[in-house]
């Protein structure tokens, strides 16, 4: 596929102004011979207006009158930076052999057993699984529950130790930090009780009336 910005837009401009072939403006714009054919008859692009590449900074003078001198000759594009930087660097998917896809369960249990805190989305994306089989793993209803065993990923060379060091210090991380907002947010500050007032013994009232000799000395008969 051709890295050249605005291919159509390029090719209608090489076929007014050049003496290339179709199949070289075809092989440099990364479209089919006919669709330069059509071009160069009307029948496509008829309202596209042409873009210079060499003023573009796509094609060197070189090039071009290389590939005018010689019907053979594939001109090379110059690599934009702008291209670049609109390419999409979408990871390849990953394959995990067939003779190791069996040991996906195992690694499963593992990481059921030993890191509770990494999400199944996580497992999943892992390990190259779905969340359906994590969840049979855990809930023991896959179908080979009875020889599933606990495994590291990387003993079973489902993937590498940065990566599986990485996963779970992110998933540590995560939940460290959902732990302390949740604890955060359910620990209400004390409410001050009311207090009571302080028990104070009542004080036993004195006689106040004068003693008398009958009093202190006691009655005689």
């Amino acid at each position: 596929m051709s890295d050249i910005l605005m291919p159509k837009a390029t090719a209608v401009w090489l076929v007014d102004n050049t003496s290339l072939t179709f199949d070289q403006i075809a092989d440099f714009c990364g479209l089919h011979p006919l669709e330069v054919r059509g071009i160069a008859d009307g029948d496509v692009s008829r309202d596209i207006r042409g873009v210079d590449p060499v003023t573009g900074g796509q094609l060197t003078r070189e090039e071009l009158d290389k590939a005018q001198a010689n019907d053979a000759y594939r001109m090379k594009a110059v690599v934009s930076r702008h291209a670049e930087l609109l390419k999409t660097n979408k990871p390849a998917p990953k394959y995990t052999p067939v003779s190791r896809r069996q040991d996906r369960p195992d690694a499963i249990a593992w990481f059921v057993r030993n890191h509770p805190e990494v999400t199944d989305a996580q497992i999943a994306k892992l390990l190259g699984t779905t969340k359906s089989t994590i969840e049979s793993v855990r809930s023991r209803t896959h179908w080979n529950s009875a020889n599933i065993k606990p495994v590291d990923p990387v003993t079973l060379g489902l993937v590498g130790q940065l990566a599986l060091d990485d996963l779970v210090r992110k998933a540590a991380d995560k939940k460290a930090k959902d732990d302390a907002k949740n604890g955060g947010a359910s620990l209400q500050p004390l409410q001050p009780l009311d207090s009571e007032p302080e028990f104070v013994p009542e004080a036993r009232e004195r006689p106040s009336a004068e003693p008398t000799a009958e009093s202190v000395f006691g009655r005689r008969d």
